[in-house]
């Protein structure tokens, strides 16, 4: 299997339309080759191509930050003299003056296939800039680790924001590259958009199900530490918008959740009663864990872990992330109904006016769902799937892989 960016420095065809032209790169930590060489030394080693800037996304080109929302300077590169402009920094959208000294950007992020994860929206705002001002973008396409599966109410009208690029369900089942082409295609760009594509990979092949697993992980962001994380992310950043813990200070960010004084057996035999169809497709193993930074820091926490990396364990046609874990929401307002499960007065990726839970999922319905006395399911899993279907209609023409 070949990425975009592996394609472009071994193919002199593909690298022809850069000539004369200057080239700016989006990059972070794991836009590498298969030898592990970062796109930014790769691509400045390419004496026809003349590099003269560099754009980094949410926790930097070199993913120097380490946390989530922390945001990173512009800066000169000490080895190459090129401006490395941050788009999670003083802006998110590119100023004027970045837009300059470059014909065509380059944009190498590998991505996890979630509608939150930011790399998406820098895509989008990318796009919109380039259309602006002018400038071409070529998509260097990596593999959606999370596969083609389709998960999750699509975003309401109103509700767009960094983490929520537009009308899409939680999990899109997208690469980066299908996304630019939907997104040139349905916000009417004209904007020069060239997606170098995959070559050889499948999204349905086992055992990945969407990662080639002749290839080591690379994190894409620094709590992205593990395939397993790629595929539960979808369910467990929803986390990030309650008072639990979603496992950051732990090693195992977004694999475990819980919180102190929760007991994980009677948490899990709560699911199995709601819906235990939506708890297929992986193994939960109830635990206890400790955070050493971040939420519950040296509290002693009762959750439990999703285990999806074994292929006894793992199947991607029955794993529904979004729905386990507003399962597990379900579950605990049912045991605890005096539970303040929703995080309040926090500027998530930093709204104000906006409770963090409904900027994650896009609206309110699914909070209002877990708190309704009443509510069954079939209340959250028929309008989801009507969405999900809506969205693989909607994109079958931009895809590029197994159609």
């Amino acid at each position: 299997m070949q990425t975009g960016l592996e394609r472009l420095l071994t193919s002199p065809e593909l690298r022809r339309p850069l000539k004369g032209r200057k080239v700016a790169l989006m990059a972070h930590p794991a836009s590498v080759t298969r030898e592990l060489a970062h796109a930014l030394d790769a691509i400045a080693a390419l004496p026809e191509v003349q590099l003269t800037a560099a754009f980094g996304p949410q926790h930097g080109l070199r993913g120097e930050k380490q946390d989530n929302m922390v945001e990173s300077d512009d800066y000169i590169d000490p080895d190459y003299r090129i401006p490395v402009h941050s788009l999670y920094g003083r802006v998110r959208r590119p100023t004027a003056a970045m837009m300059s000294g470059w014909d065509v950007l380059l944009f190498d992020l590998q991505d996890l296939g979630c509608r939150i994860y930011t790399f998406l929206t820098t895509l989008r705002y990318l796009l919109e800039a380039c259309a602006k001002h002018g400038k071409a973008l070529w998509v260097l396409d990596r593999p959606n680790p999370a596969g083609r599966i389709v998960e999750g109410l699509r975003l309401r009208a109103g509700w767009e924001s960094f983490v929520g690029a537009g009308a899409l369900p939680m999990r899109h089942g997208m690469t980066l590259g299908e996304m630019a082409r939907w997104f040139v295609r349905t916000l009417r760009l004209d904007v020069e958009l060239t997606v170098i594509p995959m070559r050889g990979w499948n999204p349905n092949d086992a055992p990945g199900y969407g990662w080639p697993m002749e290839r080591g992980w690379l994190n894409p962001s620094p709590n992205a530490a593990s395939l397993g994380m790629a595929r539960a992310y979808a369910g467990t950043v929803m986390i990030e918008g309650t008072t639990l813990s979603e496992g950051r200070g732990t090693t195992r960010p977004l694999e475990v959740i819980g919180a102190p004084g929760l007991e994980p057996r009677r948490w899990l035999a709560t699911m199995q009663e709601i819906a235990p169809e939506w708890m297929q497709g992986c193994r939960l193993r109830p635990l206890h864990f400790e955070p050493c930074f971040h939420k519950h820091v040296g509290q002693l926490c009762g959750g439990f872990q999703i285990h999806t990396e074994d292929a006894t364990h793992y199947v991607p046609n029955a794993f529904r992330p979004w729905r386990l874990i507003a399962l597990a929401l379900r579950a605990l307002r049912r045991l605890r109904p005096d539970y303040p499960i929703w995080r309040e007065n926090f500027a998530y990726e930093y709204e104000h006016d906006r409770l963090a839970i409904d900027l994650i999922n896009g609206g309110p319905l699914l909070r209002e769902w877990v708190d309704a006395p009443d509510a069954t399911p079939a209340d959250l899993d028929l309008p989801a799937r009507a969405d999900e279907a809506a969205w693989r209609e909607t994109t079958a023409e931009d895809r590029l892989y197994n159609k």
